[in-house]
């Protein structure tokens, strides 16, 4: 598939709604008018010829959803890159892309300027929530749609966030690890209950409003930190807004729920760590970078806290030698909070619809960038 920008002139008597014509096979369209020609304007739009390449960098997509990819297979060619546990890097996510139209992507490269550039990309759908492995400002620049899946996982990160407290709390690794491997002496297993305790929530999104009502059902005191929601709306949600300093002072369990944007990159870093209780839980599902992981280590050896629970870490996939694995107060998982067969289906469903929307075109529904559907008048 190869995809020609046009720019015609066109007079008629209003704006470009128009009528659809059907330009090549059963599902290519191009967007014009019928309407007499009275006035002159510029109109463009994209006339897409052939059949679309879509590249999938996702080892969990269609894996649950067999419909979702015969509903792809019967308008474009699709391909899977494998990845075998490690992420591409630039130079390969260059050579492997070439020529492909759509990426689903996971996690499996960084979608630099560069690679939208050399590999001609005409749409990049990511295949879940978080747009950090994307050049969002170049994607929009080069008008490159880039699509994904907004809240499709809130409920299952939610989840997830609870089993590392629990986990945690009630020593349920360390416990395991005991009756698997019956060490002569047992670990400490004394926990400690959840009722009664205060629980930070960073970032009062989808994630951040599901963990605080869990929280709630579990008898905790809910205190939250997010300078973009209306104080109002967090305390009639039942939590207590305040400043970020307050809520690493006086939380038990903190757990971070934001994306990671130049303005959260470690934003929990040396100064704030120490902040926290000596007896306090640090929890993140979110992007491993919003932490300061260097500083996590020096905290957790020192004592600044009792332990941290991890889904997601600066560098990954995980390397062995990490300095967290190796400590029992941590709990760990291979950022793995989003993956249910509930939450995976949703993101194949979603993609396949906006891919097949904008293939055929239409607008999509879930877009990060929409400004660049204006360049390709859409309906």
């Amino acid at each position: 598939m190869w995809m020609i920008r046009y720019n015609l002139r066109l007079r008629y008597t209003r704006s470009v709604t128009g009528c659809i014509v059907n330009c090549t096979i059963r599902y290519y369209r191009c967007i014009a008018s019928n309407k007499k020609l009275f006035l002159t304007l510029s109109i463009e739009f994209l006339l897409v010829v052939g059949v679309a390449r879509i590249a999938v960098l996702s080892s969990s997509f269609g894996v649950y959803t067999p419909e979702a990819i015969e509903k792809l297979k019967s308008i474009a060619d699709i391909s899977r890159i494998e990845l075998k546990g490690r992420s591409l890097s630039e130079d390969e996510a260059i050579e492997a892309l070439r020529g492909f139209d759509v990426l689903i992507l996971g996690g499996g490269c960084i979608v630099t300027e560069r690679v939208l550039r050399e590999t001609g990309l005409k749409v990049v759908a990511r295949h879940g929530v978080g747009l950090d492995n994307v050049d969002i400002e170049a994607a929009t620049k080069l008008g490159i749609p880039i699509l994904y899946t907004p809240h499709a996982n809130a409920r299952a990160v939610a989840e997830h966030t609870f089993a590392l407290i629990l986990s945690f709390s009630r020593r349920i690794t360390l416990a395991h690890e005991y009756v698997r491997r019956l060490r002569a002496t047992p670990p400490r297993l004394i926990g400690f209950e959840l009722e009664g305790k205060k629980l930070g929530v960073i970032g009062f999104g989808a994630i951040g409003r599901i963990v605080a009502g869990i929280g709630r059902s579990f008898g905790m005191s809910i205190l939250v930190y997010d300078p973009y929601v209306d104080s109002r709306f967090i305390e009639e949600s039942g939590c207590r807004p305040v400043d970020l300093e307050t809520l690493l002072r006086e939380s038990d369990i903190v757990t971070i729920h934001v994306p990671l944007t130049r303005e959260t990159y470690h934003m929990i870093g040396e100064r704030e760590l120490k902040l926290m209780k000596p007896t306090s839980l640090l929890v993140n599902t979110a992007r491993g970078s919003v932490v300061d992981e260097s500083a996590l280590v020096k905290a957790l050896k020192e004592g600044w806290i009792a332990g941290a629970a991890l889904d997601v870490f600066e560098e990954e996939p995980l390397k062995p030698d990490n300095p967290l694995l190796s400590m029992d107060n941590v709990v760990a998982t291979p950022h793995i909070a989003f993956l249910t067969v509930e939450s995976v289906r949703r993101m194949d469903m979603m993609l396949v619809e906006d891919i097949e929307r904008i293939l055929t075109g239409k607008k999509p529904v879930r877009i990060a960038n929409p400004e660049v559907l204006e360049k390709l008048s859409l309906v």
